[in-house]
């Protein structure tokens, strides 16, 4: 499955750490929620349910986005797939800054934004999945799991940027301004860093991979197609993969501030701070998960991360609400670390499902499905749960389950990881 040559060391570099950008746009999107509530959404106290809840709708853009850059990167290469993702990625937080807000325009503001988050997801479809397939097919057999890993360390820049730039401008400025034209330097700052990464894949080498199957002339005239009709056990594992990393990383990470200031915990600017050190903790550990993943292989670290997500969330999440600054801090750091370990370990072991033939497609495909159903929409629920219910540990709920029901998937499936099949 793997090319006969490796891309070049800078190739692989650029790739690894482009991924900041997609992180540092949706992250930052659930950090700000608050503010983007009052700002798009005139404030109350349905603003910050429908916040989410634009983002959950927006989200089902990237199983439409996977389709079409996955096309790309099966039939034209990783390489095109990668530059226009990121072109669009670019414009649409440019877009965004230049806003007109609810105070200027009225209701019309929340559509504006909402579209433009539409757009946001349909580039994001095949922005994270053709990372990992580049790098897949670029890296060291041996070193795929670390390699792939870092681009999940990269990811968790882009959140650890978001959050804090988001919790600078929250604590930096009176609220007067930030209403007005505060919360448009965010995404400045996002649209600024698309373009230069943008420059930066412009350089990077073609997979060999691709290269090897357009010379022989094997590219698969329909590689979605060739996914769903030969590939459906691996869509099915990349599936339930990428559902608990999804539910982990956005109930268990990115919700949590929103949480922490929804349940009386802490401030929002308190809330924000506290997230930067928990993505500090994940950057640390995911390389070394990685690492270990490529010693051990990737079944026994998807099978440990599994039971811990079943076992830890709820009581996390019960400490979490109302607690000390102490508790809260040790509850999101240890919901982190789990969330970025599933992070390191399914980065590569769903890129390893599928051959080359229709990778971008299918593994695009299977993660975005997922990602919109426990990523996108789970925030939300999360929200709605708990002032349903008035349980501070609903999200916790909601992340076991989806762990008890991967579980069997990762018991029964097969090692991927090379020299350990």
């Amino acid at each position: 499955m793997a090319g006969s040559h490796r891309v070049s060391h800078r190739s692989i570099v650029v790739a690894a750490l482009s991924t900041v950008v997609e992180w540092y746009d949706f992250t930052l999107y659930l950090y700000f929620a608050t503010v983007l509530a009052r700002v798009f959404f005139g404030g109350g106290e349905a603003s910050l349910a429908a916040t989410l809840g634009g983002f959950a709708v927006a989200y089902l853009m990237r199983p439409v986005g996977a389709v079409v850059f996955g096309h790309v990167g099966d039939r034209m290469g990783r390489r095109p797939m990668l530059l226009l993702s990121m072109a669009v990625m670019s414009a649409a937080m440019l877009a965004t800054a230049l806003l007109p807000t609810h105070a200027q325009v009225g209701p019309a503001a929340a559509w504006l934004l909402f579209g433009l988050r539409c757009v946001m997801g349909f580039s994001v479809g095949g922005e994270y999945t053709g990372v990992i397939a580049y790098l897949l097919e670029g890296a060291r057999p041996e070193r795929r799991g670390l390699i792939a890993a870092l681009a999940a360390a990269a990811s968790e820049v882009g959140a650890l940027l978001a959050v804090a730039v988001a919790a600078l401008t929250v604590s930096l400025m009176p609220e007067a301004e930030l209403q007005s034209w505060g919360w448009r330097i965010p995404f400045l700052v996002g649209a600024a860093l698309a373009g230069v990464v943008w420059l930066a894949r412009s350089t990077i080498d073609e997979s060999p991979d691709f290269e090897r199957l357009r010379d022989a002339g094997t590219l698969a005239l329909n590689p979605l197609v060739h996914a769903v009709s030969r590939q459906r056990v691996a869509l099915a594992r990349t599936f339930a993969i990428s559902a608990l990393g999804s539910i982990t990383y956005y109930v268990g990470i990115t919700y949590v501030p929103a949480f922490l200031t929804t349940t009386g915990a802490m401030g929002e600017a308190d809330s924000l701070w506290l997230s930067t050190l928990a993505a500090v903790a994940v950057i640390l550990v995911t390389p070394a998960i990685g690492l270990l993943s490529d010693r051990y292989g990737r079944k026994p670290a998807l099978v440990v991360l599994a039971v811990l997500s079943a076992a830890l969330p709820i009581s996390l999440f019960t400490l979490m609400a109302g607690a000390s600054a102490g508790q809260a801090l040790l509850g999101a750091v240890v919901l982190a670390l789990v969330a970025g370990g599933v992070s390191a370990v399914g980065a590569i072991a769903t890129g390893e499902q599928f051959t080359e033939e229709s990778r971008a497609s299918g593994l695009g495909l299977g993660y975005t499905l997922a990602t919109a159903i426990f990523g996108g929409l789970t925030p939300y629920l999360a929200q709605r749960l708990v002032e349903a219910t008035g349980l501070p540990h609903m999200p916790g709920v909601m992340i076991a389950l989806v762990a008890i029901a991967v579980l069997p998937v990762f018991v029964t499936m097969r090692e991927t990881a090379p020299g350990r099949g």
